[in-house]
């Protein structure tokens, strides 16, 4: 039997080792590419996608690079406000 060209949210997450609610947050995020197939919209990831997005994330790893985080602006006092 051929290896399967693309992965259930199942499939993603026993491989990852996450809840299929993290594995879902990670396509919500688009930080793994997925398609949605058919009327009921069940999410596929390409074995491809899988390995690229792993092999990104051990490059973060060794970078010591972080994925961006939205800016938060600082708090201010208001007796820093210019009168």
């Amino acid at each position: 039997m051929p290896t399967p060209r693309f992965l259930t949210l199942d499939d993603v997450a026993e491989i990852l080792n996450v809840s299929w609610s993290q594995a879902y947050a990670l396509v919500r995020r688009k930080e793994l590419i997925a398609i949605q197939i058919g009327g009921r919209g069940q999410w596929r990831v390409e074995v491809d996608e899988l390995e690229r997005f792993i092999q990104q994330k051990y490059a973060e790893a060794r970078a010591g690079t972080l994925p961006a985080e939205p800016a938060v602006a600082p708090e201010t006092d208001e007796a820093d406000a210019p009168a």
